[in-house]
């Protein structure tokens, strides 16, 4: 085999050529057994018949179709597009997270100093109570 068979690979063939004019016309025949069998020749021919009927109308749809199915894949690149994120690296993600813990306690911290007076005493009072007695509670 030439090495210019192997590059180029096999003629296309022409349904005019007598040398695939048999397998052309066994193709052309499997295509039609398949359609009438399938009834998308049937459909095909109503789809036809409303064409030639309604030519504005079956322009309009078609088009529409056409403008809808565009305008979609527009919107879902914009989508895909401005959804694409910088990937973080480990060491963003840590200090991220140790961020997000000192909020946390802040908030918290915050929190206990909008407590009402009477609780926050309370609390104030307990941790130097217990230091005073070593730990012991005393109980009335």
């Amino acid at each position: 085999m030439s090495w210019k068979k192997m590059i180029m690979g096999e003629k296309m063939p022409d349904k005019d050529d007598p040398k695939y004019r048999d397998r052309y016309e066994k193709e052309v025949d499997a295509g039609r057994k398949f359609a009438r069998a399938a009834k998308i020749d049937k459909a095909a021919a109503k789809v036809q018949s409303f064409a030639n009927a309604h030519k504005k109308a079956f322009l309009a749809i078609v088009f529409g179709f056409i403008t809808i199915c565009f305008a979609l894949n527009i919107y879902h690149m914009c989508r895909v597009y401005n959804g694409q994120q910088k990937p973080k690296t480990a060491t963003e993600l840590q200090e991220e997270l140790v961020r997000n813990r000192h909020r946390r306690v802040r908030q918290t911290l915050g929190s206990i100093h909008a407590m009402p007076s009477s609780v926050n005493k309370d609390y104030q009072k307990s941790p130097t109570n217990n230091d005073n007695n070593n730990g012991i509670i005393e109980k009335d």
